[in-house]
């Protein structure tokens, strides 16, 4: 699957029916009834966050949207038929702007929510209720630009090739591309955890780079996902198999954090030092943990050891 979370689509609500203009004569009438009944009122354009829906992929390929136009009326007083809505399902998460201004028009961060962005037009007047004809209105169009903030209840942060995936993978039922390269993850992904009765939403994130605040590598995408979450896991690769310091690492990715927002920088945290199955990690958690004076969880998750005490501590968090 393609990940896409930014989109633009242009989208026109239907123009009201046309009044009718006509008269029921009748032999004896001296003047004829004026009986044209009323135009249909145009469709709107209406967006619904829908909870099954993963991606804004669908507008890669469909970029225009329109409203069913109203139905025209007739003689007898018999009113056109209203036109049908145009509905727009797009992911929870998704925040819709006005294009051309910027301005924020509704962020769909509930499932079922919805908001209509173009209203269709009035239906025009036939004659049987004024004494002319009123013309139909337009319906309205606008372009809207559309952006997905991923949400999770726990995100995975960290820098490229630091187990992230693997991680996810060995605590959820998801499935992530594992690699020992970097930027094995293109897109986030999302996992159901599940203890017992107890469950939450994972995400793996795309791996951050210095500069990622100024949209170097994946980082503004990964930095906009990583604002919904609850709680952040910040992945270490403590046996430095890339030939990086961990250390550094932890420093540039909290650095990325600060200068992205206080926001994020300041969500909740678990410090997660993975690959600890290779030797080297032991002499470098040693390190970190001279230097720094946090809590860490050190595991494996190649291996799949140290993951029930880390769960367990996130359970405490979100419970």
């Amino acid at each position: 699957m393609i990940f896409v979370d930014e989109a633009k689509i242009y989208v026109e609500a239907g123009s009201g029916g046309k009044g009718c203009e006509s008269y029921y004569r009748e032999k004896y009438m001296r003047y004829p009834r004026p009986d044209g009944g009323d135009g249909g009122k145009g469709g709107d354009v209406v967006f619904i966050a829908d909870r099954s829906i993963q991606t804004l992929l669908d507008f890669r390929f469909k970029q225009h949207y329109k409203a069913q136009k109203g139905g025209n009326a007739s003689s007898k007083g018999k009113k056109g038929r209203d036109g049908k809505d145009c509905v727009i399902r797009v992911p929870v998460g998704t925040i819709l702007r006005d294009y051309d201004t910027g301005l924020l028009i509704k962020d769909l961060n509930t499932d079922k929510q919805s908001v209509t962005v173009a209203r269709g037009g009035k239906g025009g007047i036939g004659n049987a209720n004024n004494k002319t004809v009123v013309a139909p209105g337009k319906g309205e169009k606008r372009t809207i630009s559309l952006e997905l903030k991923l949400i999770a209840d726990v995100g995975i942060i960290g820098c490229p090739n630091a187990g992230k995936s693997t991680l996810i993978s060995a605590m959820s039922r998801v499935t992530s591309k594992i690699g020992n390269y970097p930027f094995t993850t293109k897109y986030p992904v999302l996992g159901v955890v599940s203890d017992g009765d107890f469950s939450f939403i994972m995400t793996d994130l795309p791996g951050l780079i210095k500069d990622a605040h100024k949209g170097r590598g994946l980082g503004l995408r990964f930095l906009r996902h990583a604002e919904r979450t609850r709680l952040l896991l910040h992945v270490i690769d403590m046996a430095a198999t890339d030939g990086r310091d961990p250390l550094t690492d932890y420093e540039q990715i909290v650095r990325e954090l600060e200068e992205y927002s206080e926001e994020v920088s300041f969500k909740n945290k678990i410090i997660v030092a993975n690959k600890m199955d290779i030797p080297q990690a032991r002499i470098n958690l040693a390190r970190f943990k001279r230097k720094y004076n946090e809590k860490v969880f050190a595991i494996s998750a190649m291996e799949k050891r140290g993951l029930k005490p880390l769960l367990k501590e996130i359970k405490n968090f979100l419970s």
